[in-house]
């Protein structure tokens, strides 16, 4: 059983959390969350913050406790990697509809946006015949300068592209940001990758590993 499935029912039930620490050492032994990850799911679960986002799971997961005299606990640095891949995904409710590579030593400039417009709409209107016929579709993106550039706009403009607004400061409402781009990283990480070509087989690979029903909950939420 997940431990934070038993910080939760302990929570429920109105057991204190240095209890629930130890009753977790009893079960888990070695296995146990140090009592500072212990302390925030308790605190969390204690809130009602049922639906813990990854960052706040990362850093939980990453939080280690120590005694007042003892020292900072090291930790180890991941090196970053110098070869990088940019991905560009469009997807509705149904799942990807058009996805491409930044190509290597490129720039996400209003002029490649440009042309990242020009296949998106072609492959809508190969993947998405009934939506293109009857033009019931819109276009969400963000605020990037690329995307807002009036190259862009008026090319949108003139191909009658209805469009979806996106308010500035607004996360919530860019489903790459809290849905796609963090099923693609979480089983990614932690893997090495030699070459460009591993790291898009990796990537489309993940990809088509995503339901229609993600997506579709996804466009829900």
């Amino acid at each position: 059983m997940d431990q934070r499935t038993c910080i939760k029912f302990c929570v429920k039930i109105e057991i204190k959390c240095a209890d629930a620490f130890r009753m977790l050492t009893v079960a888990y032994g070695e296995a146990t969350l140090d009592r500072s990850n212990v302390y925030r799911w308790y605190k969390m679960f204690s809130e009602g913050r049922e639906d813990v986002n990854d960052e706040e799971q990362t850093k939980a997961q990453s939080s280690q406790w120590k005694l007042p005299h003892e020292p900072r606990p090291k930790k180890a640095r991941q090196v970053r990697s110098n070869v990088k891949v940019l991905l560009t995904v469009f997807f509705d409710c149904r799942g990807v509809v058009h996805h491409e590579f930044l190509p290597q030593s490129g720039t996400v400039n209003k002029e490649y946006y440009l042309q990242v417009m020009r296949n998106l709409r072609e492959t809508i209107r190969q993947k998405r015949p009934d939506l293109w016929k009857n033009k019931n579709w819109l276009l969400h993106h963000d605020n990037a300068p690329a995307h807002t550039s009036l190259l862009v706009r008026d090319f949108l403009a003139k191909n009658n592209t209805l469009m979806m607004s996106q308010p500035p400061y607004s996360p919530d409402l860019a489903p790459c940001d809290f849905f796609l781009f963090p099923k693609l990283k979480r089983p990614m990480k932690g893997r090495r990758y030699a070459t460009l070509d591993e790291i898009k087989t990796a990537s489309k690979e993940e990809l088509k590993k995503i339901l229609k029903n993600d997506f579709l909950k996804c466009f829900e939420d």
